[in-house]
């Protein structure tokens, strides 16, 4: 099975472009950080301290996450809810990063994800797909932007979804959420090694596109 593995920073545009790379290649596309959205919007309602893990790690066992396909989309089924839309929203990504941040979190969905790759030819992105969860993926690309570059992406996202935002809070939450995710104690977001470094700053979503399938196709052949 072929295992491409992309990780980087949130708001760089992860998500979308590896959904239309998997639907390009005919891989099986996996939204890690769907799963961790998902515990983490399961904690807000559950109204636990986020930071503590002897008040997360028990609320684990009560949860039950599920991928599938929708007319060719991903959703995300929390205990038989459909949160896929729900997940999107910015205090559930911070909610995201604080879940993930505990060890036995991510035992609890790393299995699942290793079990898909081993089934199928995957593409996944999230924080460490590269760095853990899938250490000999043959493709690892580490896709970034500029703090500003994906705070200006981000907040166009969410005002065409008609959500209320302000640029400079988006941006702080970004910073906020950089610094979490790379100085975490479990799998902080890191480059790996073997890992191809783009930088989209400045390119819009059809060049980054172009860019990455001309890279893994010549990585392919």
């Amino acid at each position: 099975m072929i295992q491409i593995a992309i990780d980087g920073p949130s708001g760089a545009g992860k998500s979308s472009l590896a959904r239309r790379l998997a639907g390009e290649l005919g891989f099986l596309y996996v939204d890690t950080g769907a799963l961790y959205r998902a515990i983490g919007l399961y904690m807000m309602r559950a109204g636990v301290e986020m930071t503590d893990p002897a008040q997360v790690l028990p609320q684990l066992k009560k949860l039950q996450l599920e991928l599938r396909y929708i007319d060719g989309a991903q959703h995300v089924f929390l205990n038989g809810e459909d949160v896929s839309e729900e997940i999107r929203r910015e205090p559930v990504s911070m909610a995201a990063s604080k879940v993930s941040a505990h060890q036995g979190v991510r035992d609890f969905l790393t299995e699942t994800q290793r079990e898909i790759a081993r089934k199928n030819n995957v593409l996944m992105d999230g924080r460490d797909i590269g760095t853990v969860i899938l250490p000999d993926a043959q493709i690892k690309i580490f896709l970034t932007a500029s703090a500003e570059e994906r705070a200006r992406r981000r907040t166009l996202e969410l005002q065409q979804k008609g959500q209320k935002v302000d640029y400079e809070e988006v941006l702080e939450d970004i910073r906020r959420r950089d610094y979490d995710d790379s100085h975490r104690a479990a799998a902080p977001l890191r480059q790996a090694e073997d890992a191809v470094l783009v930088d989209t700053t400045g390119d819009d979503f059809e060049t980054v596109f172009q860019k990455l399938c001309a890279l893994i196709r010549g990585r392919l052949a």
